[in-house]
């Protein structure tokens, strides 16, 4: 049976009225951000309620020295902060306000805003105007509506596998209960194998692992030990892939989709129905068929058939 469509909502059924984003009086925990932002040096430019959710924020403008990016985001993109300086310093404008919230470290943290943070600090500019959520824990679940600059699979991973070190200082909950922020277990496997190997092919992988990772009852923390083990595991695969490339290679293969090609190859999920492999399981019979990889039996019409995913190493 096809999935039913969500019913499209009724125009102008939801939230405020343009009016209403602004009466009311504002919450207790907005009136300490308020105030704080004006202790931290800031300056309130106003108090308001969302217009979809009615939840309040301020928006103000912060000093620049005191706003930083999440600690579990992806790496900056240099060439990102180029274009977006030369673009703001061409139109005199900084019309595209961060959002920020307050850490525990006397700084804020903007979720979304890394790249529009540094090509303003490149430019030397003293303030940055920001939307200030007074709740922190907005902070993990907003990099969902990050759209200033795509994601590729190692960013992402890496943003995943950092936000769940963060968390994890943070309570007990199980890994299962941050589904909404971490997206797909595989993040947290592949962000661990992009930490030890950064030119791990990733790509290669992520479709498998789709299909056979899943996310931990157990509490984040040791969820944690759990994602470093299996990465490992991929890892090892990835060793014994690597080897099997390497005998075509010296047969005379040579194409971007040579990694692509050995692991369609050893993947026991091709005519895989019924219940959910386990991880375990199939990693193991992966790495056994990839040390059995017989390059000989390897034709030419074979390779040329291959499509998917090329070689991320060849092209990083």
């Amino acid at each position: 049976m096809p999935p039913r469509r969500k019913k499209k909502a009724e125009k102008g059924s939801r939230g405020l009225s343009p009016a209403e984003t602004i009466s009311g009086s504002p919450t207790r925990e907005i009136e300490n951000t308020r105030a704080q932002i004006e202790a931290d040096g800031g300056t309130v430019l106003g108090v308001f309620r969302d217009p979809l959710g009615g939840y309040w924020q301020v928006l103000a403008s912060l000093p620049i020295d005191k706003v930083e990016p999440t600690p579990f985001q992806r790496d900056l993109s240099d060439t990102h902060v180029k274009r977006l300086a030369g673009v703001i310093d061409t139109l005199g404008r900084f019309l595209d306000p961060i959002i920020a919230v307050r850490s525990d470290k006397d700084v804020y943290w903007t979720p979304n805003g890394h790249h529009r943070l540094s090509a303003m600090k490149r430019l030397g500019a003293k303030a940055i105007v920001a939307l200030v959520i007074p709740e922190p824990e907005v902070a993990y679940k907003i990099l969902a509506l990050n759209t200033e600059k795509a994601h590729n699979l190692r960013e992402k991973s890496l943003e995943v596998i950092r936000m769940a070190r963060d968390l994890a200082q943070l309570d007990a909950r199980p890994e299962k209960d941050y589904a909404l922020e971490f997206e797909e277990p595989a993040f947290l496997t592949l962000g661990v194998c992009y930490e030890k190997n950064g030119r791990f092919a990733g790509g290669a992988y992520h479709p498998l692992l789709r299909r056979v990772d899943e996310f931990s009852a157990e509490p984040l923390s040791r969820a944690l030990d759990m994602r470093a083990g299996r990465a490992a595991r991929v890892l090892e695969l990835e060793e014994a892939v690597s080897s099997a490339m390497q005998a075509l290679k010296d047969k005379g293969f040579e194409s971007p989709y040579l990694r692509a090609f050995v692991v369609a190859r050893i993947n026991p999920l091709r005519f895989h129905k019924g219940e959910k492999p386990s991880f375990d399981a199939t990693i193991e019979k992966m790495i056994a068929s990839a040390k059995k990889f017989n390059a000989a039996s390897v034709k030419p019409e074979h390779l040329a058939r291959t499509g998917g995913v090329a070689d991320e190493s060849q092209s990083a």
